[in-house]
């Protein structure tokens, strides 16, 4: 079982939880065997491995027994638990030792008692959109690909909203994450994403852009790996409270997170967690600032996930109310890559709030 940092919260939207080349593995007959065996034992599938390149140089990459190597620049990438380690520290928060070593980072582990009682207890968030976004962009990919490829910036665990894609084996799901967790199939920093250009039919990025340090950069790299006319999901905080302790920093309004995609075409956007889910939060973190110690944390966080989940189901009243945006808990922005920036004007005048 894991969880997120700050332990008495799970996150926040229902994640429950630049060269392109090609990757390359060994071509000659006696190291192509090796690298096919050593491709064998990733998590990472070999679709994906041969859209890799070097995330500090843009070099195509090799693969060995316990290690990938950039042909270019022949940076050495370690294989941690059989996960890819695709991060270039001097470029990153993120040490190589930090996952070679197994320590934790968003992340971190939780006693099997907590894990039982916290199983049967309800959340305070409730994501009234994500369902109907993904089955949306499924049918969307379908109609790109017969069998699109998905990038999961923060894929560790199953997003909200997700199953039809982790269930549907036409897709090939490419699970990233800052952290080692139970789906992830690859280590990589999403300021400096690991892929050619244009390799990616689809990219997800749900409940992860309020914990990287310059989400604009991202954003861009979420560009860059886009094939044309390839789709986005992004679900972003807008009134939630820290809850990724050191590796929380930004929030965004509507206009602020349709800003951040002005390089993208909308196919919808909106709340994605409302009013009630906001209330539900400042009320948990209003008695957990009376307490410090992580016990007593734990036991307040738990038993305000009993007093205060009901507040969540007014959403789905709420969540077609202009008003509601000025006050939602979150919102989601789908979108296809696009070559033209939405102008600052065409913002503005697509406010729709209470005021």
């Amino acid at each position: 079982m894991i969880e997120t940092l700050d332990a008495p919260l799970q996150d926040t939207l229902g994640r429950e939880a630049e060269v392109a080349s090609s990757t390359a593995l060994p071509s000659d007959s006696g190291h192509a065997g090796a690298g096919e065996t050593a491709a064998a034992s990733l998590r990472i599938g070999r679709e994906a491995i041969e859209i890799l390149q070097c995330p500090g140089c843009g070099g195509a990459l090799s693969v060995a027994v316990d290690a990938m190597q950039c042909d270019a620049c022949e940076r050495t990438y370690p294989i941690a638990d059989g996960v890819p380690v695709l991060v270039v520290p001097e470029k990153s928060l993120f040490d190589i030792e930090t996952f070679t070593n197994a320590e934790p980072t968003f992340f971190r582990p939780v006693g099997k008692v907590r894990e039982l009682i916290s199983g049967c207890l309800p959340d305070v968030t409730l994501n009234v959109s994500s369902d109907k976004v993904y089955a949306r962009m499924l049918q969307q990919m379908l109609e790109i690909s017969e069998h699109p490829t998905v990038l999961v910036i923060g894929g560790g665990v199953i997003g909200g909203g997700m199953d039809c894609l982790v269930d549907d084996p036409r897709i090939t799901l490419i699970e990233t994450d800052a952290a080692i967790a139970p789906r992830t199939s690859l280590v990589c920093d999403g300021h400096d994403l690991p892929f050619a250009d244009q390799s990616v039919d689809a990219v997800i990025v749900q409940a992860v852009l309020e914990h990287v340090v310059d989400p604009h950069r991202c954003v861009q790299q979420i560009h860059r790996v886009l094939k044309p006319g390839g789709l986005v999901y992004s679900d972003t905080p807008f009134m939630q409270q820290v809850h990724g302790r050191q590796f929380d920093f930004t929030r965004f309004t509507r206009l602020g997170h349709r800003r951040l995609f002005r390089m993208f075409d909308e196919i919808e956007s909106g709340i994605s967690c409302g009013p009630g889910t906001a209330l539900a939060w400042s009320l948990r973190y209003f008695l957990l600032s009376f307490f410090a110690s992580d016990r007593m944390r734990a036991a307040v966080s738990l038993a305000s996930r009993l007093m205060f989940f009901p507040l969540k189901y007014c959403d789905r009243y709420l969540v077609n109310k202009a008003s509601a945006s000025d006050a939602a808990s979150a919102f989601y922005f789908y979108g296809s890559r696009s070559e033209t920036p939405l102008s600052d004007r065409e913002l503005v005048a697509s406010y729709h709030g209470g005021f």
